[in-house]
């Protein structure tokens, strides 16, 4: 699966390729960077034309969207060609996957659901590590980014409610919270990756028998094929049940962590010890921070069909090794 990073003719494309992307992912945070600063100014100004009126002109407030506007069309030109250059470069992993599959393919055909794994496997592997690895990246180099930021805008943050006074509060709370989130999340989920797995084998085996079918008629005969079903059935109603109060859990989490920087923020607020923009700043950056420490609930369920493929494919290469000797 990760023969595309060692073998010399994909190369340029896994090395030269990933230090686009990192490149690209960087540039993308800075602009975000530059963003949230501008949010500090723009609320801050919004706060004296209101208080003040008159004080803020024409030209300075529709000059400040033009900027944002200005940092917007940045942001967006460079996700779009990150993006299809990610797309470009995923698809020559699998290439190179495929690629290995077709040399071995001798060695492969007697491997339950082959065709499936080399075909289907494959390229869901590509597009799921298309989605985690830029948002890995993404969420490493945005933690880097505004960290920093955010440990200078909770030097405004003296108390937190009932903890007290807490150096860093902000931080230390977005680290609570994003983590302890990530172990309830695993342990309520912790069957599913057995349970997504479990799918794609029973999947694999109704399809072989339906494919045999077309070439041979006994070899679909409707009592095979609706046992088959069955046990289909079966594995994706239990799939729809855990699911169920994984998703419960995970919903509320996000849900209630929408409150939590203004919880961490109240006695501040209450103090009218804060400006709306330093407000703003810092609940933007806030979310930056927890979001990025968030990655692992966020991917979860997407985290969970990866480790079932690649179960599969790790099953599927060592079958391949077995029947070379």
């Amino acid at each position: 699966m990760f023969k595309f990073f060692i073998q010399r003719h994909w190369m340029h494309w896994s090395i030269i390729g990933t230090l686009i992307i990192l490149c690209s992912t960087w540039y993308q945070v800075q602009i975000d960077v530059a963003i949230n600063q501008w949010f500090g100014s723009f609320y801050d100004n919004l706060q004296q034309a209101l208080a003040e009126p008159g004080s803020l002109s024409a030209s300075e407030f529709y000059g400040s969207l033009a900027s944002f506007g200005w940092l917007a069309s940045k942001f967006i030109a460079v996700a779009v060609a990150t993006k299809y250059f990610v797309s470009h470069w995923i698809f020559r992993w699998r290439t190179s996957m495929v690629e290995f599959y077709h040399d071995k393919l001798k060695f492969a055909r007697t491997v339950e659901g082959s065709s499936q794994r080399i075909q289907e496997d494959t390229i869901k592997f590509a597009r799921i590590m298309e989605d985690l690895g830029v948002g890995l990246m993404d969420a490493i180099m945005t933690l880097i980014a505004f960290i920093p930021i955010l440990i200078g805008l909770s030097a405004a943050v003296t108390h937190l409610p009932i903890i007290g006074e807490v150096s860093n509060s902000l931080m230390w709370v977005a680290l609570a919270t994003a983590l302890g989130g990530t172990l309830i999340l695993a342990l309520v989920g912790i069957k599913l990756p057995g349970i997504e797995y479990d799918i794609q084998k029973r999947e694999a085996g109704y399809r072989k028998v339906l494919v045999h079918a077309e070439d041979d008629p006994k070899a679909g005969q409707p009592k095979t094929l609706a046992e088959l079903f069955d046990w289909v059935r079966d594995i994706h109603f239990k799939s729809y049940f855990h699911y169920a109060y994984f998703n419960m859990v995970r919903y509320s989490y996000f849900q209630g962590m929408v409150l939590v920087p203004y919880l961490a923020l109240g006695p501040t607020i209450l103090a009218g010890t804060i400006t709306l923009g330093v407000l703003q700043q810092t609940i933007r950056a806030f979310g930056r921070v927890e979001s990025s420490l968030q990655y692992v609930v966020k991917s979860w369920a997407t985290i969970v069909e990866l480790i079932s493929i690649w179960k599969r494919l790790h099953e599927f290469e060592q079958c391949i090794k077995e029947n070379e000797k």
